[in-house]
C-alpha cells in the first residue's frame, strides 16, 4: 500500500490521535507528486467518523501553506461538534 494513501490515525481512549509529523511529511510528499487536494479530502473523511481528534507535535504545522489547507478542515470538524485538543 502507499503511504500517501491514507493519513494514520492512532486511537487514544475516547479520541484519535493524529501526528503533526506525519501529516507534514505527507503534505510535502503530496506537493511533489499533485495529490494535496486529495490528501485533506482524505483527511476530512476520516474526521467525519469521530468526536475528538489531538493533535500531536503541532510545531510541525508552522508553514503557511500547511496551515491554510488544515484549518478549514478541523474548522469543519468543530462545527459538526467535533473536539480539537492542540
Amino acid at each position: 500500500m502507499n503511504r500517501r494513501d491514507f493519513l494514520l490515525l492512532r486511537t487514544d481512549g475516547g479520541a484519535v490521535t493524529l501526528s503533526c509529523e506525519r501529516l507534514y511529511m505527507r503534505f510535502l510528499d503530496s506537493q511533489l507528486d499533485g495529490t494535496t487536494s486529495e490528501l485533506f479530502e482524505n483527511l476530512a473523511r476520516d474526521l467525519r467518523r469521530i468526536t475528538a481528534v489531538r493533535l500531536i507535535d503541532p510545531s510541525w504545522l508552522s508553514r503557511d501553506d500547511l496551515r491554510s489547507q488544515l484549518e478549514p478542515v478541523l474548522a469543519a470538524f468543530q462545527r459538526r461538534g467535533g473536539r480539537v485538543e492542540r
